[in-house]
């Protein structure tokens, strides 16, 4: 793997919008930070709490989501602004919120990209820890497995894979793509959290999305999206995708490898960056300042 330089902002900005979760009106500031400081979360609305590292040892048993916690306080919905930092190859900054979880925004990365490039990006004088797959390896349970293999020259590619049967209405499909700051800017950023009609009225029922509209994520009914349309033809799985870059973020170091997902989710994808980083598969390179 080539040595890279860590990076931060070179200034502080922000987006708001409304918790997909507890349906709070959140503000998000994204602020520089120290060589080392990598990627934490701060609630201000939580006196005298401190950040959250957001590593996997910060990381709580959640489904459909990924949260970090720490004395008793808690994230959740990490995963969008977890890729697009990982994404445009942020690796310090302090992550200011007032609520729970970040803005749902679109339920995609994009708002959060578009506040980060305006941020700008700054190299520093630190080199990024890395860690490369030595050698395959699997996650896997009923219907859904992660896998990871070495790839040449540093590469990371991730591919997902989904198919939830003839009846469902969200059609079968995968994409795979070699992540680089252009593709994710340009190909995963804008992929948009799905979920199934039949689905909203449970979770509303348990306090969730009561301020979400149709508009602001993609609703799968019986004759297709609800009151919105597709970016592209196979989102979903771009989307997944973008979960999963998210998700292995956590390991706070530059990942190399090839990750192929069938029918993940979160807790996989977690249990995936647990498993490659305690495993002797992984080498692990550190590198110091120059």
């Amino acid at each position: 793997m080539t040595p890279r330089r860590q990076q931060t902002l070179a200034h502080s900005v922000w987006t708001d919008g409304i918790g997909f979760i507890t349906g709070a009106d959140v503000r998000v500031y994204f602020h520089a930070a120290a060589p080392d400081h990598g990627i934490r979360f701060l609630r201000t609305d939580v006196p005298g709490s401190k950040a959250i590292p957001a590593r996997i040892e910060y990381a709580i048993p959640r489904e459909r989501r990924t949260a970090i916690s720490m004395d008793g306080v808690t994230v959740e919905l990490t995963e969008h602004v977890m890729a697009a930092l990982a994404g445009l190859e942020i690796d310090n900054c302090l992550v200011e919120l007032n609520a729970a979880e970040p803005p749902g925004c679109d339920g995609s990365s994009q708002a959060f990209v578009e506040a980060l490039l305006k941020g700008g990006v700054v190299e520093q004088d630190a080199y990024c820890s890395q860690i490369a797959v030595g050698r395959s390896l699997v996650v896997s349970g009923k219907d859904s497995r992660v896998e990871a293999e070495p790839t040449q020259g540093g590469k990371l590619v991730i591919g997902y894979s989904l198919d939830y049967g003839p009846d469902s209405p969200i059609p079968a499909q995968s994409r795979t793509f070699e992540i680089t700051r252009e593709t994710f800017i340009n190909e995963i950023a804008f992929a948009r959290t799905f979920i199934l009609e039949e689905e909203i009225e449970a979770l509303r029922a348990l306090g969730y999305g009561k301020r979400t509209k149709a508009s602001d994520l993609l609703i799968f009914g019986r004759n297709g999206v609800v009151g919105n349309e597709i970016r592209a033809a196979d989102e979903c799985a771009r989307h997944k995708i973008l979960d999963c870059l998210g998700d292995f973020a956590l390991s706070g170091t530059t990942l190399s490898g090839r990750f192929q997902a069938v029918r993940s989710g979160h807790q996989m994808n977690r249990e995936m960056v647990r498993t490659l980083l305690s495993q002797q598969n992984a080498v692990a390179i550190e590198n110091r300042a120059a």
